[in-house]
């Protein structure tokens, strides 16, 4: 039979959290933005010296990665997202005749939301020494999977 183990409290420590969020202007579809310098900035700014930062969008169509910063693998990666999720494919989220509050600049938008189920909405990177903790070619990006528009992007730091 198993016995619970005995928890010993030993100390508590309050976590500072702040948050800010990223605007940024898009300029096309399957654009890669990179925000990396944006994210450490709101950390130094944070003051957190150890803890996590969670970089999360705000829209269904767009998407955040951690990735290189190379622009032959990015049009690798648009390849690869238009050929699961096609711009010219039939896709039901386009039949406007679903519903009535559509509002009228609404895009026929089904290949973005169909190419976000493939990309993460966050990630969250560690922080140790108030640096994130990045390897040498990993990069922050958010990725425009629709057509140009203002996009946000909460970023959360905890420590």
């Amino acid at each position: 039979m198993y016995q619970m183990a005995r928890i010993e409290e030993v100390g508590q420590s309050a976590i500072r959290t702040h948050h800010s969020v990223i605007r940024l202007q898009t300029s096309e579809c399957l654009q890669f933005i990179d925000i990396t310098d944006d994210v450490d900035e709101i950390v130094a700014r944070a003051g957190v010296r150890h803890g996590w930062v969670n970089v999360q969008t705000q829209h269904t169509t767009t998407a955040i990665i951690v990735n290189e910063n190379e622009p032959l693998l990015h049009e690798d990666l648009k390849r690869l997202l238009e050929s699961l999720a096609p711009r010219s494919g039939e896709y039901e989220h386009n039949d406007f005749s679903r519903r009535v509050d559509i509002p009228p600049d609404e895009p026929a938008n089904g290949h973005s939301h169909c190419k976000a189920l493939f990309l993460p909405m966050s990630v969250c990177v560690n922080v140790a020494d108030g640096l994130l903790q990045l390897g040498r070619w990993q990069r922050i990006f958010l990725v425009e999977l629709d057509d140009a528009r203002e996009r946000g992007v909460s970023v959360m730091v905890m420590g």
